[in-house]
């Protein structure tokens, strides 16, 4: 199978975007046939109708759907996104563009907090239902990042990055809510599932407390959730566990001992030690990496 690098071009900001559906698309589907990318991908439809077929799933595409891709995700070409779109945009970009300067303090782009969305899925395409109210937004969002590229004035990488920052703060706002998402996929287990988590990670609690709330076994519970994600309840618990700590790092200025407690880790140094573990640094030099707001 085909798999696509992002192309970079010297003096161009290593961003691209497309406006459906007279854009151009980032590949030539139709001769392309079934490929994968090495870049991230954001495929917003504002109008349309019809289906695209990621990961050998044919999702329907509707309006206000925003499609999150991560690099190694299968796409067809039966019915390509420009296709069913009759209002709609398409961003792709190299994954390090959002982190560079910062060395240590993201081990993957997957830990990062503002490319988190793209990793949520495992090994699903996400599909991230826009409210009516944010779409207008959205989509000035996408053609202000269009029209810095296009025009290309001095400065214009520096504004072009900076719009992408905005598109995917936005992205990450919407992804807060996994279990709304994983409704609109059908998926009513999985649902309950991250519903129970998102509303005890911030105590101590295991998997045999999830399965208790939800009244099953913890073998089929386990077995269910790594069947459909790729990972166990614990690894679910301890990544939203993470995700909110490095939120709080990074936005607050509480003591570590406290973003421990708030994360349902009543031990400091346990929190420590996983919170290394899984992103290579120490919540203290995590915060030290990340520039500050503003």
């Amino acid at each position: 199978m085909p798999v696509f690098g992002f192309g970079h071009v010297p003096g161009i900001a290593p961003v691209a975007v497309a406006h459906h559906p007279h854009g151009e698309p980032f590949l030539d589907l139709a001769t392309v046939g079934a490929h994968t990318h090495d870049f991230l991908v954001l495929c917003y439809a504002h109008v349309a109708h019809g289906t695209v077929r990621i990961d050998e799933r044919t999702w329907t595409v509707a309006d206000g759907d925003l499609f999150v891709i991560a690099p190694g995700q299968v796409v067809t070409s039966g019915d390509p996104f420009a296709e069913v779109t009759s209002d709609g945009w398409t961003v792709w970009f190299p994954a390090d563009v959002v982190r560079p300067g910062m060395p240590g303090a993201y081990s993957s782009w997957r830990t990062h907090p503002l490319l988190f969305p793209f990793a949520q899925g495992g090994n699903r395409a996400q599909r991230l239902p826009v409210p009516p109210v944010d779409r207008a937004g959205l989509m000035e969002r996408f053609a202000a990042l269009d029209t810095e590229l296009r025009a290309r004035r001095d400065g214009h990488q520096a504004a072009a990055l900076a719009h992408l920052t905005l598109l995917l703060v936005t992205v990450a706002r919407l992804s807060t809510d996994l279990a709304d998402h994983l409704r609109c996929a059908d998926e009513p287990l999985l649902a309950a599932v991250f519903e129970a988590i998102e509303a005890r990670y911030h105590q101590p609690i295991s998997l045999a407390d999830i399965a208790a709330d939800l009244a099953l076994t913890t073998g089929y519970l386990t077995t269910a959730v790594r069947r459909k994600t790729g990972r166990t309840v614990t690894q679910w618990i301890t990544q939203r566990r993470m995700q909110q700590a490095r939120l709080l790092l990074t936005e607050t200025d509480l003591a570590v001992s406290t973003i421990s407690r708030r994360v349902g880790y009543p031990d400091t140094s346990y929190f420590s030690k996983r919170f290394r573990a899984r992103h290579g640094v120490t919540p203290t030099q995590w915060r030290d990496a990340t520039p500050p707001a503003g």
